[in-house]
């Protein structure tokens, strides 16, 4: 049986993982178990496991703005000592990085091997993990670029807008920055297959839904699926909402990798979000209508 080491346990993504790799040999450590910076407790956690899946992470895109040497020092360096742990030890390693990797400004969707250009500290920081990985673990790493996460177990863009939905009338969303939105539970499921795999190829892989949409779209998506009356959301553009790191205006993805790997990529936003909607933790009482 496979030994899953899954760091950044206790967060969204991480506590997902934890549910698809139930009945697994998992060993599951939150922030408050393993400090991924401290390199001989990352030596002693990767030893005896088959595959790594880093979910921990500096994720504070606008705190890392003030903060880059921190950020990176989890983000990059931490992610350094990781793939040199699983390259002393057989492990394989999959990485979860981001699509703020890429500048963000292209008319059609990045393909894996797309030149990158961070916009901001926070994707410099997480270029320099997908950059250790490359070369500290060629032939057993395995990096997962994923976008605009929204899940059950954490603060996200879908929670806080139908949280928001009980509180007031209308919520101003910008309608000028594209992505994927992107369940984690189908990242959880994808990465699990990924894991399993005894031939897939090492590399980028993209890891977001199909489809492509605005913020404003996601928004007024989940207000009608969470039967609420989608007017409710108006748009606005990014001048509406200044912040001290930049937003890239387009982060859409390309999905070819997957083939290769002989799997699907992710499902089509819509269809995961109404999925995802069914769930407890997404249930909202419907003030305003």
């Amino acid at each position: 049986m496979t030994r899953w080491l899954v760091t950044g346990a206790g967060g969204m993504l991480g506590r997902d993982l934890l549910e698809v790799l139930a009945g697994d040999q998992v060993t599951a450590l939150d922030r408050a178990a393993l400090d991924i910076t401290d390199a001989g407790a990352v030596r002693a956690a990767v030893a005896g496991h088959d595959v790594v899946v880093n979910c921990a992470a500096w994720t504070d895109v606008d705190g890392a703005e003030s903060a880059e040497e921190a950020a990176t020092a989890v983000n990059g360096t931490a992610v350094a000592e990781l793939a040199g742990a699983c390259a002393r030890s057989g492990a394989r390693l999959l990485q979860v990085s981001t699509d703020y990797v890429l500048p963000g400004d292209s008319e059609h969707p990045y393909p894996e091997d797309a030149a990158t250009g961070p916009l901001n500290a926070y994707g410099r920081s997480k270029l320099e993990g997908e950059r250790a990985v490359a070369r500290l673990l060629p032939g057993a790493g395995y990096i997962v670029r994923t976008a605009w996460l929204y899940g059950e177990h954490g603060r996200n863009f879908v929670s806080t807008m139908l949280s928001l939905a009980a509180r007031q009338e209308s919520v101003q969303v910008v309608d000028d920055q594209f992505g994927q939105p992107t369940w984690s539970y189908e990242l959880a499921l994808r990465l699990a297959e990924l894991g399993r795999s005894a031939t897939a190829p090492p590399g980028i892989y993209h890891g977001t839904a199909a489809g492509r949409a605005s913020w404003y779209e996601l928004a007024r998506a989940a207000y009608e699926l969470a039967g609420l009356d989608p007017e409710r959301v108006r748009p606005t553009d990014s001048t509406a909402f200044r912040r001290p790191a930049v937003r890239p205006g387009s982060s859409v993805l390309g999905h070819a990798r997957w083939a290769e790997a002989g799997l699907p990529p992710l499902p089509e936003w819509r269809e995961s979000l109404a999925k995802a909607l069914r769930r407890p933790a997404f249930q909202t009482p419907k003030a305003g209508g």
